[in-house]
């Protein structure tokens, strides 16, 4: 079965081919992240009025590149929430117009579910087994999900403010790097040799009896260390990594062990994260639970796991009446 995925809940724009949920014979993004870095964030109506240019042309190549006829498609799959409402209505109304052109059934792909669903393409590093503990982590959020099977979504618990990635972006800003946070932070931090400093930020809820994040008090902490000017950038960046991926870990951790989870998988834009791959995979290691990372590259927002996501979701709606959902969470 032969799905095209469209991708377009921010500032990515992505079309992708994925056959039978797992082998991607394309997958095309096409970024504006380099328009907003001038603004440190993104501006929506700038990612909005990129997608518009760019949304045909990408779903164009997706297909050249996968050797595929619009005619041989099976079905269309698109993210039609959460996100940027206007980034949202260029894909979701590009669908609506392809399905009911090329007459092809449209599924509907919670945005969130697809970075979940990320981790069984190809290739991956073992197959997912149930039941399983989710973390999806990223610039918009930051939440933990518990999966007794295919399609069963239970909502542990997520962050009451920030999410982790915007948490990186903020204090990336404060410490004078680049957007997006995430990387500048992370690469930075591999350059310093804090690793036997003295200096600790605080872990935010890690040892709160429930599986909520919270990231708002370790940005002040950041802004306040900061502005004492005796801490260098790398020194900051380091302990500040450290931080968020220990609660990241140990939260996850904890709700694994309580579900008496087999798999831990991990998906956003922030399961791109180094560090955070190596400390999920030595506490699943240490606790005998397999941890999947999707590939780096199907970390961040791409057609590629839409089109999974609706192979095991089969989630067949109206074109006539789907629309765009900004606030869309797990049910």
């Amino acid at each position: 079965m032969r799905i095209l995925g469209i991708e377009s809940t921010c500032d990515e724009t992505s079309a992708a081919i994925v056959e039978d949920g797992k082998k991607v014979l394309s997958n095309i993004v096409a970024s504006s992240s380099l328009m907003h870095q001038k603004y440190g964030g993104i501006v929506p109506e700038v990612a909005a009025r990129e997608q518009i240019k760019v949304i045909i042309p990408t779903i164009q190549e997706a297909l050249l590149d996968a050797n595929t006829t619009s005619a041989e498609l099976d079905a269309i799959a698109i993210a039609y929430g959460p996100g940027l409402i206007g980034s949202l209505l260029i894909g979701v109304e590009t669908a609506r117009a392809l399905a009911l052109a090329w007459e092809k059934p449209l599924i509907g792909v919670n945005h969130l579910v697809g970075h979940i669903y990320a981790n069984w393409l190809e290739p991956a590093s073992s197959v997912p087994q149930f039941p399983l503990v989710a973390l999806v982590v990223s610039g918009g959020h930051t939440d933990l999900i518990l999966m007794k099977k295919m399609g069963q979504f239970k909502w542990l618990g997520g962050t009451r403010d920030d999410s982790a990635g915007e948490a990186f972006d903020k204090v990336a800003r404060v410490l004078g790097l680049g957007y997006p946070g995430g990387p500048e932070i992370e690469k930075v931090a591999s350059q310093s040799q804090s690793g036997k400093s003295t200096f600790r930020l605080p872990r935010p809820m890690i040892g709160s009896g429930d599986f909520d994040f919270s990231f708002s008090g370790i940005k002040t902490a950041v802004v306040n260390i900061a502005g004492k000017g005796n801490l260098d950038v790398g020194t900051i960046s380091y302990e500040f990594q450290e931080a968020v991926v220990d609660v990241l870990v140990s939260k996850t951790l904890k709700a694994t062990k309580k579900y008496r989870g087999k798999s831990i998988v991990v998906g956003g834009g922030v399961s791109a994260n180094g560090r955070l791959r190596e400390k999920m995979a030595d506490a699943g290691e240490k606790n005998n639970i397999d941890v999947i990372f999707p590939e780096k590259r199907m970390s961040i927002d791409n057609g590629a796991m839409i089109a999974a996501a609706a192979f095991y979701e089969k989630n067949i709606v109206d074109p006539l009446t789907l629309r765009a959902d900004p606030g869309l969470h797990f049910d």
